[in-house]
């Protein structure tokens, strides 16, 4: 099947459903057991990580595998290890000295359940022990492990993540700012969407056309995704979200909607999604995938 055949029957629930069950149990079975010692780490790791949650990177980075050509389960170690990394960032960015969030996915975040070293430690373990998985992994010729390596890094270090990260507690109470909050949300969110969908097309073993296709995807996806984020924290509820609402605001963060308001920020993300769409031409396999991930970002409830 071609980029092209786009089936109108294309079900994105049960898709997601099913592909969510692999990462779940795959996640389950590769990380380190609640009884192995320390115990007390191994469980916050666990706690974190099978918490739930959309699993939005990995089955981008599972259906990247397969627009490229390849079968989903080729991706399926680096999809689990973007997500620990994932995972990590959620629990360093809930520590009290980042947002000093009390609720993750509708339960009380790693800090409060296993006090803040604990919780940092496990954050620490779980960044680690995703570059220990991509080394293991065995991605297609002509690409090899160290190309996945190097693009998570790239993703989730001082170009990326950390970088956002630190610009977005820099601009908290400062001046609304188009230029920055656009270059926090590519570093913070962006980023390591794009490294998702290029774990997937590297697994693949894809060549460099569709790697700066799913580039340009993943870029334009992510800014959607994080624009949608803004949107539902200023208009949802703590139920819905699973966390704190309106904390954007209490905080003064450097959102999309601080700068521009509720309804340029929903333009910017409805264009981001189409710009994201238009990026799927001439891949060897489905992309119907990605493109309804890539409308799920704005339509999107939590």
């Amino acid at each position: 099947m071609t980029s092209s055949d786009t089936p109108s029957s294309f079900d994105f629930n049960a898709y997601c459903v099913a592909h969510r069950h692999t990462v779940d149990t795959a996640l389950a079975s590769h990380l380190p057991p609640e009884n192995q010692p320390p115990e007390i780490l191994h469980k916050a790791m666990r706690y974190s990580v099978l918490a739930g949650g959309k699993r939005l990177r990995p089955l981008l980075c599972l259906a990247a595998c397969e627009a490229c050509g390849a079968p989903a389960h080729t991706a399926l170690l680096p999809a689990i290890a973007i997500e620990i990394l994932h995972t990590y960032t959620l629990i360093h960015d809930d520590l009290p000295c980042m947002d000093n969030d009390d609720l993750r996915r509708g339960r009380p975040t790693s800090h409060k359940v296993f006090g803040e070293a604990n919780a940092l430690l496990a954050g620490d373990a779980l960044l680690t022990l995703a570059f220990e998985w991509l080394a293991r992994s065995q991605p297609h010729a002509p690409r090899t492990s160290a190309d996945l390596v190097r693009t998570l890094a790239d993703a989730a270090g001082h170009r990326g993540v950390i970088a956002g990260q630190i610009e977005d507690l820099a601009a908290e109470g400062a001046s609304p700012s188009a230029a920055r909050v656009e270059s926090i949300h590519r570093l913070k969110t962006a980023a390591l969407l794009r490294a998702a969908v290029l774990l997937g097309g590297l697994s693949a073993g894809a060549d460099d056309d569709c790697l700066a296709a799913l580039s340009r995807y993943g870029e334009a996806a992510g800014l959607a995704f994080q624009i949608a984020d803004d949107l539902l924290n200023e208009t949802s509820t703590p139920e819905q979200l699973g966390k704190a609402a309106g904390s954007d605001r209490e905080r003064e963060k450097m959102t999309y909607v601080r700068v521009f308001g509720l309804e340029a920020a929903q333009r910017r993300a409805e264009t981001l999604t189409m710009e994201a769409c238009d990026a799927l031409s001439k891949f060897p396999g489905s992309v119907e995938p990605l493109r309804a991930f890539a409308r799920y970002t704005i339509a999107r409830k939590s």
